[in-house]
């Protein structure tokens, strides 16, 4: 049979033990554990994914299985254990802990709404949460991505994923995605005031460069909005701040592979900064809005190191969002604008 049986009717209202209404909080995910082991399993599901590499499937298999899955876990095992909590990976902690701090602030506004944070890759998996709310007859949910810049990539790879847990479900909920907030007026509010919050404990640095993840220079041609999406909400922060140009600069990150990406790149304008003479940077990475190794290890680490042995003098890494009390209020206002019209008040 290719559809699962479902009951033959939804919980009786007095049995109910979640709201009707959900909502689902997607990040990009995390290995397990900081093992090679752990990595290599995460790569596998990662870098197989069609929406992360558009390389056909013959070409891309072998250099994937052969070369890559045999040498990267390793180093990036290492990477991740140097960024590794006692909680866990750091990514995983502050998903988790936004989900619980949005039902929160949900509920404050009247709203009786189950919150689940799930991961495109790992655990917990998007098909797992979503049986979840299902078997807690959950009849409507709101897919939210992490991500406030669209792009194939990432936001879609996460609607994708729900379409595929979607194919063998007979009853299905109702569904509706987000799919960007990268101009949402709270959300660049946060990301001002983490800033300014900084500058007033450690003093305002010559520069803010605003570090995004990369993508392949193709995707933009193809259509793709994330690169415009990243401009936008770094040209809004930087008025919001009251930057004139000459004090800030957008670069990108995280490339990987010969394909051309997004420039300028991130450790390039870092070390220009440096052997220019810049004496101090502050770096932050609003598309990211928890801190994870793209941030703490990549950024807070090696990006300073870049900077100073090119001669830089004093490095600032400006955290993500993480569980900002304002953040939090943003992005409940952006799950209430999405929610609109359904029921998410309590139930008697």
């Amino acid at each position: 049979m290719r559809f699962r049986p479902e009951p033959l009717a939804p919980p009786a209202p007095n049995t109910r033990i979640a709201p009707a209404t959900a909502v689902l909080w997607c990040n990009l995910g995390s290995p397990d554990a900081p093992t090679a082991g752990a990595v290599r399993s995460y790569l596998a599901q990662f870098l197989a994914d069609p929406r992360v590499v558009e390389i056909p499937k013959a070409a891309w298999w072998p250099i994937l299985h052969g070369i890559i899955l045999r040498t990267r876990p390793a180093k990036s095992a290492a990477n991740y254990a140097s960024i590794w909590t006692a909680e866990g990976s750091p990514l995983k902690v502050w998903t988790a802990r936004q989900a619980q701090m949005l039902r929160a602030r949900l509920a404050d506004e009247g709203h009786a709404l189950r919150v689940l944070d799930a991961m495109r890759y790992g655990q917990p998996a998007i098909g797992a949460q979503l049986d979840a709310l299902k078997a807690e007859g959950v009849e409507r949910v709101l897919v939210l991505p992490a991500y406030p810049q669209y792009s194939g990539t990432t936001t879609a790879s996460v609607i994708d994923a729900v379409h595929g847990w979607s194919r063998d479900v007979r009853r299905l909920p109702e569904l509706r995605f987000v799919n960007s907030y990268h101009d949402d007026p709270g959300y660049i509010e946060a990301l001002a005031r983490s800033v300014e919050r900084h500058w007033q404990a450690h003093g305002q640095g010559e520069m803010l460069l605003m570090s995004f993840h990369g993508v392949p220079e193709r995707t933009a041609l193809l259509g793709d909005p994330y690169a415009t999406q990243c401009q936008e909400t770094a040209r809004l922060l930087a008025e919001r701040l009251r930057l004139p140009p000459a004090q800030c600069r957008v670069s990108f990150q995280s490339r990987f592979g010969r394909a051309k990406w997004l420039e300028p790149s991130t450790d390039a304008t870092l070390r220009g900064f440096g052997t220019q003479g810049l004496a101090r940077v502050d770096v932050m990475c609003p598309g990211f809005t928890s801190d994870c190794l793209e941030t703490l290890e990549e950024i807070a680490m090696e990006g300073r190191e870049a900077f100073l042995h090119s001669g830089g003098q004093a490095f600032h890494y400006i955290p993500c969002l993480n569980d900002d009390p304002v953040w939090i209020e943003a992005l409940a206002g952006i799950a209430q604008r999405h929610l609109a019209g359904w029921p998410t008040m309590p139930q008697d």
